[in-house]
């Protein structure tokens, strides 16, 4: 029987300021080891409030207000209630501006040292160790002079890089990325994806992300989640639902991308 690591069941979320419309409504979905689902959507669908909502992230004023969050054996929210605090060392996340996400005062290395030893208990000789090692993972040459610089003298690419490193420093079971691809250059956004699909495979953790490029989630996720309006209206195989939509919404987002990125030979 395959274990879940994270099973969603019925989350609604609203704002306290308009109680009576939902910003995300009745969302369900599950993840076993290994498992890789993307959530697509326009902007304002809900797709990273609802990640945000796995983590106990939200904005100030949205609240979950029903559903359950269960991650492993850890209810999380339960009957839209917050427990423990709503937050899991099972979930690592990725957001989507680097620069908001790391300290711009501290070091990369000694910032991924922290969030290991706070998280595993080592000593801070051995987290500082394994800061190196998680430079070195996320394919960051030159890991030590990496380590004493701060976020500001990195690129796009290496702070999104550290994010990452960031999230994999908890040792997380579930890796929630909310569009980590979205500055970046076409280049280091392949670099990016194949990079997690590598880090799931060899750490046999699931993954889900968020983007509204479905070029990018087609290459990374087997599974699809589509939003609109805060509601799911379509999920299954990415192949078949990128394939064979059954949702005008659907179609057009697809169109709307094969606009974008043009007629291909």
């Amino acid at each position: 029987m395959t274990t879940q690591l994270l099973d969603v069941n019925g989350l609604h979320l609203h704002s306290k300021q308009s109680p009576g419309s939902s910003l995300v409504s009745n969302i369900s979905f599950s993840l076993a080891a290994g498992d890789t689902l993307g959530i697509v959507g326009e902007s304002g669908s809900g797709k990273s409030l609802t990640l945000r909502a796995l983590v106990g992230a939200l904005p100030k004023g949205i609240e979950i207000t029903a559903g359950d969050i269960r991650v492993k054996d850890e209810l999380t929210v339960k009957n839209g209630k917050v427990l423990n605090q709503g937050v899991s060392r099972e979930l690592g996340m990725v957001f989507q501006n680097p620069m908001n996400a790391l300290n711009p005062l501290m070091q990369t290395g000694a910032l991924l040292a922290e969030i290991h030893r706070i998280n595993t208990g080592d000593t801070r000789a051995a987290s500082k160790e394994q800061a190196l090692e998680l430079i070195n993972m996320v394919g960051i040459h030159d890991a030590r002079r990496i380590a004493i610089s701060y976020p500001h003298q990195l690129s796009g690419g290496q702070r999104q890089r550290i994010v990452l490193a960031a999230a994999l420093a908890k040792n997380p079971s579930v890796l929630l990325c909310d569009e980590p691809t979205t500055a970046l250059d076409t280049f280091t956004q392949a670099q990016i994806v194949q990079l997690v699909k590598s880090l799931c495979r060899e750490r046999n953790i699931a993954v889900i992300f968020v983007s509204h490029d479905l070029s990018v989630v087609s290459q990374l996720c087997e599974n699809i989640c589509v939003m609109k309006d805060g509601e799911l209206i379509e999920k299954g195989k990415t192949t078949s639902v990128l394939n064979y939509s059954q949702q005008l919404y659907t179609k057009k987002l697809i169109d709307s991308q094969l606009l974008l990125e043009g007629e291909r030979w």
